[in-house]
């Protein structure tokens, strides 16, 4: 998800799609009796969806609202606020798409076009400033002139024909568009209501009108608890299988564990040793993500250069690390070291069905004795002594990853010092929004299904002060010169991913996640998505016997 991918960090609060009916009328009320107990590794920091910051936020906000597609439990896009797939233009540039007519807000309005329009526009207004509206910028018509302010709001390229039909024109082809859709940037907002509440709008449970499987209860910003109530205005409801979903955040495994085993979480995300120690544990269960950790490293920071403007000082780092022993020995929890940003498993060669992956090969492997050379070079450059500070979110996991980096790179590399800080994951994101950091230890998710997703993080303009004239000149061609050139697009986005990441050093892939979990054997239907919300909990339930 710009930060952010399905991550795990833990990402875990863990709970989706389940094919299958509810049963009758007694074994609903033996669920109601028996809620679904979940965990999120932190706060849920907004109920708007126009100002999502990181996976709570979209795993909760993908329960209580309904975009207009969803995921299934195979990762394939399926109508959701939309009743049929859209209609495409032949040059790939106008999406037409009709809404079901039964979808109505938690108030009784009915969903209509022009609140998917509203929201859309209230995103990209630039007055908002909102994290995710480069979505738009990359995507729909005037988008980026509008960023800018050298166009009206009104000129995005989205108009509600009628009240089932939406017209979308976007700026060129965009084969992935259609994932775009089912990112919560993307889900519609009642206008009526949001500018009723004004700017409490999203801060608390009861300022919200919903559309989605859920409605949200208990909950106001900085609580560390909220339920999931089914939806009675849902258009499918009778499909949701839960009638009460509860959520505690747990930022600690060791805590998490000690809840699951008292019966008090229904899945519980372990990591590191514990997860290692569990893994023959018949409640023990780990999933594969498309989430990458890695390391933003910012090269300006309050109007000064930061060392990590040198790229040798990047290109030792990056080679300085030992992924194999961080990944298997200290994160231990199946994740896989990763080396490229676009992760395995998430897409393949449109033409040949190849994965990215394994097509574009490993980048920037650990080599000792060349990160050493890099580190000489530095030093010339930068001097003797090198003081680094690393920001890592206070998630257990990633405290315990941080402290490793840190000792390993100061065993390594003489005269390099790295001040390690642990912040709360809402304070790291606005920190690094605010390029105040030299180093972030973080997690990444792709928005939607595609390599540009992710490589779009080092297109110049961004928070970590990469800029590369050619990356982007390899960005531009992809999106725009090759946009119904397939192969040749696949191509230029290998190319891309390598300028960046080896040929530059622009940022460290450290692992993908696998999501361990200790899993109530009750619970059905856990799946992970690699895009969007990086878990759905529309069909999520706990079985009765």
């Amino acid at each position: 998800m710009k930060k952010i991918v399905k991550s795990v960090i833990g990402l875990a609060v863990i709970m989706t799609i389940i094919s299958g009916c509810s049963g009758g009328k007694e074994a609903k009320q033996t669920q109601e009796m028996r809620p679904l107990n979940l965990m999120s590794p932190s706060e849920l920091t907004t109920l708007d969806t126009s100002v999502m910051l990181d996976f709570p936020d979209a795993i909760v906000q993908t329960a209580a609202f309904e975009g207009l597609y969803a995921l299934d439990d195979k990762d394939q896009l399926i109508p959701a606020a939309a009743k049929e797939m859209p209609k495409i233009s032949e040059d790939g540039k106008t999406y037409t798409i009709k809404l079901r007519e039964d979808a109505k807000w938690s108030n009784g309005d009915p969903v209509t076009a022009a609140d998917f329009e509203y929201a859309w526009k209230k995103m990209i207004d630039p007055k908002n400033g909102f994290v995710y509206s480069f979505l738009v910028v990359d995507t729909i018509l005037n988008g980026e002139e509008i960023s800018e302010g050298k166009k009206a709001v009104d000129e995005l390229g989205v108009k509600a024909i009628d009240d089932q039909t939406l017209e979308v024109k976007l700026k060129e082809a965009k084969p992935y568009f259609t994932s775009v859709l089912a990112f919560p940037t993307f889900f519609p907002q009642n206008q009526k209501f949001v500018e009723k509440m004004g700017t409490d709008y999203g801060t608390t449970s009861e300022n919200v009108v919903y559309n989605g499987p859920f409605t949200v209860e208990n909950w106001k910003q900085t609580d560390l608890s909220w339920d999931l109530k089914k939806n009675e205005t849902y258009w499918d409801q009778a499909n949701v299988k839960s009638d009460k979903i509860h959520y505690e955040v747990v930022k600690e495994a060791s805590t998490a564990m000690n809840l699951f085993e008292d019966g008090q979480l229904d899945v519980a995300t372990i990591t590191g040793e514990l997860a290692k120690q569990n893994q023959s544990n018949p409640n023990y269960y780990s999933y594969p993500t498309a989430t990458m950790n890695y390391i933003r490293l910012n090269q300006k920071r309050k109007d000064k250069d930061t060392p990590l403007k040198n790229e040798n000082l990047r290109k030792a780092l990056a080679l300085g690390i030992d992924k194999e022993n961080l990944v298997n020995n200290i994160i231990a929890d199946g994740s896989k070291p990763l080396y490229g940003a676009i992760t395995k498993g998430f897409v393949s060669n449109p033409e040949t069905g190849v994965d990215f992956r394994e097509e574009a090969g490993d980048l920037m492997t650990y080599n000792k004795e060349e990160a050493l050379k890099y580190w000489a070079l530095a030093k010339k450059e930068l001097g003797e002594k090198i003081t680094l500070d690393l920001m890592v979110t206070d998630d257990g996991s990633y405290k315990k990853m941080g402290e490793s980096l840190q000792g390993s790179l100061e065993k390594l590399f003489d005269g390099l010092t790295i001040n390690m800080t642990a912040l709360p994951t809402e304070t790291a994101l606005n920190l690094s929004r605010e390029s105040d950091y030299d180093m972030f230890l973080i997690y990444w998710t792709p928005d939607y299904q595609d390599p540009i997703s992710t490589l779009n993080m080092l297109r110049t303009g961004n928070d970590r002060n990469y800029a590369n004239e050619k990356y982007d000149a390899l960005l531009d061609d992809a999106s725009q010169k090759y946009a119904t050139d397939l192969e040749k697009r696949w191509e230029t986005l290998i190319a891309a991913e390598k300028e960046g990441l080896e040929t530059t050093a622009g940022m460290i892939i450290i692992s993908q996640n696998q999501q361990s979990v200790l899993q109530n054997e009750d619970v059905k239907g856990l799946n992970y998505h690699t895009f969007a919300s990086p878990l759905t909990l529309k069909n999520v339930y706990k079985s009765t016997k």
